[in-house]
């Protein structure tokens, strides 16, 4: 019987459901569980939904380019996405906990508050996927200009990877930047998910023979992941494990299209909406809802009441960032 060939439309088509599992996984890596539990190595694995975000957006931005190739345009939508959200909650998060003395904390406090800059400097890792993606969406439309212009410079994911060796093992670089390596081993699947793009939009396929090589590489490297996490947790640099995420996020990913291909509308429906506020979960989740819930609770029944607390947060968020952006759209459109 022949296989059916991998769609990589399917990428864009289940972006939203893909983009509710990732959220999920990392609402399940953020819950406490004891070292000794034999499901610790897959909760760590739920790193993994960063990587799932960053990939897919990588292919987002190629589509919104190429829509609207215009750097304003860009970079004004990016920005009403995504600061009117975080200036909320940056606000609500920073202004209880620090407090002016001087000059010097107030410089911190509108640091914090303007664009998290404590992560590039201390690697204050609150709310770090914020400053970080605000980052790779400065340099995304330089590059999708290059590698359109000049394909060679689709291979620069791979110079990226170099450097996340650099910056672990090259003393000088690491004292320098060493501290930012949550950024820096984030980075090339990114622009790799860039590099995708096109392909996704034009919906090309990969032979359906294609899908052994795909299992091959998705065992190889969660079965690595699991292993590290829950044998050998803290005792190997985490870029190393990042790497291993690069196939291991894309492999998963064509798999998960294969099962959402199959799963009811309402499975697919309510992951596309935990989806669609991903970013409002992402800035809710782990401290205005997880930080408040009773220690003594087990893992599964803390997962389930963070979920459903978070979303319905979520959900009034997103409602309140959706009018700001639509006065803000309407002010700069008069």
């Amino acid at each position: 019987m022949r296989i059916p060939d991998i769609e990589l439309a399917n990428i864009s088509r289940f972006r939203g459901a893909l983009m509710g599992i990732a959220m999920l996984i990392i609402i399940l890596f953020h819950v406490d569980l004891a070292r000794s539990d034999m499901f610790f190595g897959l909760r760590r694995m739920g790193n993994l939904g960063v990587d799932m975000f960053l990939f897919l957006s990588g292919i987002g931005l190629w589509f919104s380019w190429m829509k609207t190739p215009s750097y304003r345009h860009f970079y004004f939508r990016r920005l009403i996405r995504i600061y009117p959200a975080w200036l909320i909650i940056a606000c609500l998060y920073y202004l209880p906990r620090l407090h002016v003395h001087d000059a010097a904390s107030l410089v911190n406090l509108i640091g914090e508050i303007g664009f998290n800059w404590n992560f590039w400097l201390h690697d204050e890792l609150s709310f770090w996927y914020i400053p970080a993606i605000m980052m790779l969406y400065l340099f995304a439309p330089p590059y999708i200009e290059l590698i359109r212009r000049h394909s060679v410079y689709r291979w620069l994911p791979v110079v990226m990877i170099m450097w996340c060796i650099l910056v672990e093992w090259v003393t000088p670089i690491h004292h320098a930047v060493g501290h930012l390596e949550i950024f820096w081993s984030r980075v090339p699947i990114f622009f790799i998910g860039i590099n995708m793009g096109e392909m996704v939009r034009q919906k090309r396929t990969i032979d359906g023979q294609g899908i052994w090589m795909l299992i091959i590489m998705f065992v190889m490297t969660s079965v690595s992941c699991f292993f590290l996490e829950q044998e050998r947790h803290g005792q190997f640099p985490l870029f190393v494990e990042r790497m291993l995420y690069i196939p291991l996020t894309i492999t998963f990913i064509l798999i998960c299209n294969r099962v959402l291909r199959r799963t009811p509308k309402w499975v697919n429906g309510a992951l596309a909406f935990v989806g669609s506020l991903s970013l409002e979960c992402y800035l809710i989740h782990l401290h205005f809802v997880l930080d408040y819930l009773p220690k003594a609770w087990s893992y599964w029944p803390t997962f389930l009441a963070c979920v459903v607390a978070t979303l319905p947060l979520a959900w009034v968020l997103s409602k309140i960032v959706d009018w700001i952006a639509k006065k803000i759209i309407d002010s700069h459109t008069k």
